[in-house]
């Protein structure tokens, strides 16, 4: 996190480490094939600090002294496991994508539009040649609005697909005025609905704009300056007055936004306005022209995934003159065209986006953002030439024999359960073999014949891509759900699971150290791939999958007995993590991360009892003076290793879903394995009593 249907709903980028089984494969007992990657067996035993006691700071005592010789690259905000993968992969997809540029490929084939947009993209010098020309046509779109219906016509027409927005897969305060979700029907997941998502912030959250601390303030201070900037670049007058029209707009929608945790609540998310309910629902924007210009009109129902927010947003639209409507249609489509632009736009929108926001010193080359450009655009024809070349059959037969394994081992936890009823048990034991598991790519590919990329404009090949996009969602209504459909490319460095669907996809990017080696210790790969893909199967039983029966539907399949008890042990995980300080003044927010952290409680349980059945009742073997239930924990904090700068972990407590990685690897105080492991006495920092530690699953 951030899957797919199945309750994308809430989570955001979902990160699984999930797994080759090639390590559930080798027997635990036999030595590796040839060396692993990192060390001698799969993980770094030169990067932990030994002079701490585990008990007291076991990420310090796991990874310390790579936290102390590791830099964040200039061009990051933060440094971890996921972040090393995304670059390799990025490599990766690079060699593929310029492998096409060259190639003789015919016109309109899919090899012919990866090479010719990624070829447009590097071809800065052109760019620069174009200046801010490209966004002529929609600026003087902009510039005709008359009327409110012109307005809300123009609202409409810049709508656009937020694909798993609560997978973090999109973005909440997208700067579109809303965003469209196309996903199942919460009430009957056989078919599509169309949810209209909050929307209209240029900073990340509503946080940015209405908290109360000094960075806060000096953000928004920024963010002004910015809005002026980028109207000053495109040679709008008084562009200070206009910016700050533009704020105070933005500072009024910001008010009207659900939080992030409300907004990752499935059960408040189930709202659903007819379409004829619409103008007394949210009265104020011209629905019909707002509608028709999104191509939605013929709609009868929608879902209101914030439904606050969508009233408060619609009534703006009459209570904030036309003017200031104006400037900030104009300021948003240069913000969003930025990074296509000529070099003055693309600084100016990394200086605050990147710099200002996140803390990160310099801009990334331009062929990784190239690579990230063509990747949205055209994600799964690339997809289908990497897997090509980096994911033979083998892989992909080893990663679905691991995920039935860790299945099977969290089947098995469902039966010991002590507190859960039989009719609970059932309901859940019925779910779960309702699961499946998408891995490595696709069975059949996305059909690209229609989008038309054209070498030597760059904006119009970004616009056009993101115009299909839009389309292909809003293609879908009215059929029934395809559930072989990926919403992550094969590329793509994440896992996720989707309520709606029972599904987890596993693509092929993420099957890499330290997620997995095949060539690494087994107890290693079981703490870390065979903790994430645990955590992804534990997600159908998390306060939100909890929601979800067996069918994908919201509906309760709990009895009030055992509800409560879940509820109550979410709510001592959820207190545990709200203690969390990782900035002065600035707590993890434990509701808001709850669903997370669930899932990694539950996750590593689960692979800590298929490690203990990989054994077959074999002795493990010690390595290096380890024993394999270290190894196990050790590799699981591996996994979630990182450094941040100050603003990018600040971004992330008050934006995500997911607590930061140094915390996840907390999770280990919540098994009894853990204490075992490492001697973790009372009096230690981190220890808790037995009846502190939380065991929902």
């Amino acid at each position: 996190m951030h899957c797919s249907r199945l309750l994308e709903m809430m989570f955001s980028l979902r990160l699984l480490a999930a797994c080759s089984a090639a390590a559930l494969l080798i027997a635990s007992t036999q030595p590796p094939k040839s060396q692993p990657e990192i060390g001698t067996f799969g993980f770094n035993v030169a990067g932990m600090d030994r002079s701490v006691a585990p008990g007291d700071d076991f990420v310090r005592y796991a990874v310390g002294k790579w936290v102390d010789t590791t830099e964040i690259p200039p061009d990051r905000s933060s440094l971890g496991s996921v972040a090393v993968i995304r670059e390799k992969a990025a490599a990766r997809v690079r060699e593929v994508i310029e492998r096409t540029t060259t190639a003789n490929a015919p016109a309109g084939s899919d090899v012919r539009k990866i090479g010719d947009y990624f070829a447009t993209f590097m071809d800065a010098a052109h760019i620069e040649q174009l200046g801010a020309t490209p966004l002529k046509t929609d600026l003087d779109a902009i510039a005709a609005i008359e009327t409110h219906r012109d307005l809300s016509a123009a609202l409409g027409s810049s709508i656009r697909a937020d694909v798993d927005v609560l997978n973090g897969l999109g973005n909440f305060s997208t700067p579109r005025i809303m965003g469209l979700w196309v996903a199942e029907d919460l009430n009957d997941a056989t078919h599509y609905r169309p949810y209209l998502m909050q929307g209209g912030l240029g900073m990340p959250d509503r946080e940015y704009y209405v908290g109360s601390s000094p960075r806060y303030a000096e953000l928004r201070t920024r963010y002004e300056e910015h809005v002026a900037h980028m109207l000053r670049l495109a040679s709008f007058t008084q562009p200070e007055a206009r910016a700050k029209r533009v704020m105070a707009l933005e500072l009024a929608i910001a008010r009207t936004h659900a939080s992030v945790a409300d907004t990752g609540d499935a059960s408040k998310g189930n709202t659903v306005w007819l379409r004829s309910e619409l103008p007394t629902k949210a009265p104020g924007l011209d629905w019909t022209a707002f509608l028709t210009a999104a191509g939605l009109n013929d709609q009868p129902r929608f879902g209101a995934w914030q439904p606050g927010a969508i009233t408060g947003i619609s009534q703006l639209t009459t209570s904030q003159p036309l003017q200031t409507w104006k400037d900030y249609l104009a300021f948003h489509a240069i913000e969003s065209a930025a990074p296509f632009l000529s070099t003055a736009f693309a600084d100016e929108y990394f200086a605050f986006n990147g710099q200002a926001v996140s803390g990160t010193p310099q801009q990334r080359e331009r062929w990784k953002r190239g690579v990230d450009a063509t990747s949205d655009a055209l994600g799964e024809a690339i997809g289908r030439l990497y897997v090509g070349k980096y994911f033979p059959p083998e892989a992909k037969a080893q990663a679905q024999q691991m995920a039935n394994n860790l299945l099977q081992a969290f089947a098995a936890r469902l039966d010991r359960l002590d507190w859960m009823g039989p009719e609970t048990r059932a309901h859940a034991r019925k779910k779960l073999a309702n699961f499946r598991v998408m891995v490595g790519y696709p069975d059949k590919w996305r059909d690209y014949s229609s989008l038309q990329i054209v070498r030597g404009d760059a904006h119009g090949n970004w616009q056009r891509a993101a115009l299909f996009e839009y389309r292909r969602n809003v293609a879908k209504l009215g059929r029934t759900v395809d559930r072989s459909e990926w919403f992550v490319t094969p590329q793509t460095v994440n896992a996720l699971f989707g309520p709606s669907q029972n599904c987890i996809t596993l693509p092929a990017a993420i099957l890499a150290p330290t997620f997995f080696d095949p060539n690494a210790d087994a107890a290693v790969n079981y703490g870390a791939l065979g903790g994430g893909l645990g955590h992804e199967v534990s997600h159908g039983f998390d306060d939100n999958g909890a929601l979800f029966d067996a069918d994908g539907n919201l509906k309760n399949w709990w009895t009030p007995q055992d509800l409560d008890h879940f509820r109550a042990e979410a709510k001592k995980l959820a207190d545990q993590y709200s203690a969390y300080e990782p900035l002065p003044g600035l707590h993890i927010n434990g509701q808001q991360t709850s669903s997370e952290n669930i899932a990694d409680v539950a996750g590593l349980a689960t692979a800590w009892d298929a490690y203990q059945l990989s054994l077959q009742g074999k002795p493990a073997p010690v390595i290096e003076g380890f024993p394999a239930q270290q190894r196990f924990f050790l590799g699981w904090a591996q996994n979630y290793r990182a450094k941040f700068r100050e603003d990018a972990l600040r971004r992330q407590i008050v934006t995500q879903v997911m607590a930061p990685a140094p915390y996840r690897a907390l999770t280990v105080r919540n098994l009894d394995a853990w204490y075992a492991a490492f001697e973790v006495k009372p009096g230690q920092k981190l220890y808790l009593t037995p009846a502190e530690r939380v065991k929902i699953w």
